[in-house]
């Protein structure tokens, strides 16, 4: 009768770092990127789908939510310190994807396929792994 009651599962959580260095800000863009762009998997034809394309689905509302946090990454890219070139380049790539979402249905399609958040990521990675070469993170598979 005295059956111990199993332990009740540990909650999954998810940290970012706060911190400023480089590497901190590497996990958080990552993070902001794949959750805007490939947070989900469409089941059959295995398509990665975000928030931006699921959210963009709301007029007007979805893609200021979208753009504003498009908005995040660069911001961060410009606390890294990347030429005004290169922010100029990411803040066109946020615009482009906001204006081309506020059309109706043209704007959901393209959600889909324009994936600024992506371009931006690759931007900054870019420039952190040139110029912060500690943070670099190398990936591998092994053979067999």
């Amino acid at each position: 009768m005295d059956t111990p009651i199993p332990p009740r599962p540990e909650p999954l959580v998810f940290v970012l770092p706060t911190g400023t260095d480089a590497a901190s800000v590497r996990a958080r863009v990552i993070a902001m990127e794949k959750l805007l762009e490939r947070s989900f998997t469409i089941p059959g034809i295995n398509f990665p789908v975000g928030l931006d394309a699921i959210v963009g689905l709301v007029p007007v509302l979805g893609e200021i939510v979208t753009g504003a946090m498009g908005a995040y990454i660069v911001w961060e890219a410009r606390n890294l310190g990347l030429p005004k070139w290169k922010l100029a380049r990411m803040g066109l790539n946020v615009l482009f994807d906001t204006a081309i979402g506020a059309i109706p249905l043209v704007g959901d399609a393209a959600d889909l396929v324009f994936r600024s958040n992506t371009r931006n990521l690759k931007i900054i990675l870019k420039h952190i792994d040139k110029h912060h070469p500690e943070t670099r993170v190398i990936e591998g598979r092994i053979k067999g």
